[in-house]
């Protein structure tokens, strides 16, 4: 890592050896990584941080089948196992609670043949779903560990229970994140400030305040708003390279146990939270008039839910909460070091993977940042996409 000073800076504006644009999971991930291996590091939000989709309430933390395994799988099943002591350690160094918990998830079967694929991925979890240290279970039931979590009308064949799966609360981890970041000398968070442009060849970004800073390194995390920013960096494309996926989620009050698995079936999420609280989520639209508006589409996933899950009946809905997430053109995370400039890199496109997957990502996005390799799945990388997006 060079010194910030050792860099030539236009008159008046100072330098840092990393500038992260963006106060989401990514960014924030991100920053703490780079301050605590020495690195000056400089924040900037648009909005607030966790104002994106990193502000959500749902939270859930699922693997990918242990069917077919290939390199994406392996790194986030690796990805979802480290992530428990990151959180245990950051909650340890702040104070914080996370809302961290390796509670399983439950998926009914509803007809023969969903059973049938269940029972072959039971099997398959033995060969791939495991560490030197510990292995987790695909188990296929008859029926639910507690009765009533889900409904039964709901499991005629019965019912797996995912023992590798998790949750967090998003916003108690943000916090905790931008706790450990506030503890940090070389750390500047700015919120209310948003990136405008960069100019890698000067190594220099406009915000949209008419300010301007030097970095040595810049990682664009912010979201949906990556894809713009890096639209001016790219070759000519045949596609955009990103897009903005609207979600819509809500918390209910319930007397429900904390500990009881997630609840996954056809698309819907039912997470029990800390404080007697149930995340309802989400859904994906791909269009829509309002990213901000939550509207019928939620109505019907509550009313999902509460068949699902007959505890939730009654239960009152104490927020909604609607946003936008950044799917990358092929789907998976876009990260790593853009191919035509060699000091910007990216952090963006995780979707729905991004709160079990942002740490791992992160310390790979470092590594190459101090001259180390980029130990991610080919797919992930931000040549990947542009390929993916040059094709006609």
């Amino acid at each position: 890592m060079r010194d910030a000073d050792s860099r030539v800076k236009a008159a008046g504006q100072p330098g840092v050896d990393l500038l992260v644009g963006g106060g989401g999971i990514m960014g924030l991930w991100t920053a703490l990584f780079a301050a605590r291996d020495g690195f000056s590091v400089r924040l900037v939000e648009r909005r607030a941080i966790g104002a994106g989709a990193s502000g959500g309430v749902l939270g859930a933390l699922m693997p990918h089948l242990p069917d077919r395994w290939n390199a994406k799988k392996a790194f986030q099943l690796a990805a979802l196992i480290s992530l428990e002591t990151e959180i245990a350690d950051l909650e340890a160094e702040t104070g914080f609670s996370a809302g961290y918990r390796r509670s399983g998830r439950l998926i009914p079967l509803p007809k023969p043949h969903n059973r049938d694929i269940a029972l072959g991925h039971a099997r398959d979890a033995l060969s791939v779903w495991n560490t030197p240290d510990r292995a987790f279970s695909f188990e296929v039931l008859d029926a639910a560990p507690v009765a009533g979590w889900p409904a039964e009308a709901a499991m005629a064949h019965g019912i797996v229970h995912d023992h590798l799966a998790a949750r967090l609360a998003p916003r108690s981890l943000l916090a905790a994140l931008r706790a450990a970041l506030g503890r940090l000398p070389n750390v500047t968070i700015v919120e209310g400030v948003g990136v405008q442009a960069i100019e890698p060849a000067a190594g220099f970004a406009r915000f949209d305040d008419g300010t301007g800073l030097n970095f040595g390194n810049c990682v664009l995390a912010a979201g949906v708003e990556t894809f713009g920013l890096l639209a001016p960096l790219n070759p000519p494309l045949a596609k955009p390279v990103g897009a903005a996926v609207k979600g819509q989620a809500a918390l209910l009050k319930a007397p429900v146990d904390p500990a009881l698995p997630v609840i996954f079936a056809d698309g819907l999420y039912i997470v029990p939270h800390e404080n007697g609280l149930v995340a309802i989520g989400s859904t994906s639209e791909n269009t829509f008039a309002d990213p901000l508006a939550t509207d019928g589409l939620l109505d019907t996933l509550i009313d999902k839910a509460r068949r699902m899950a007959p505890v939730l009946a009654e239960a009152p809905v104490v927020e909604r909460w609607a946003g936008l997430r950044p799917k990358a053109i092929g789907r998976e995370p876009m990260v790593g070091r853009h191919p035509d400039h060699a000091n910007v890199s990216l952090m963006t496109g995780g979707f729905k993977v991004s709160f079990g997957m942002a740490h791992a990502l992160a310390r790979q996005v470092l590594n190459e940042i101090k001259g180390g390799a980029l130990d991610v799945p080919p797919s992930f990388t931000v040549a990947a996409h542009l390929e993916e997006a040059g094709r006609d």
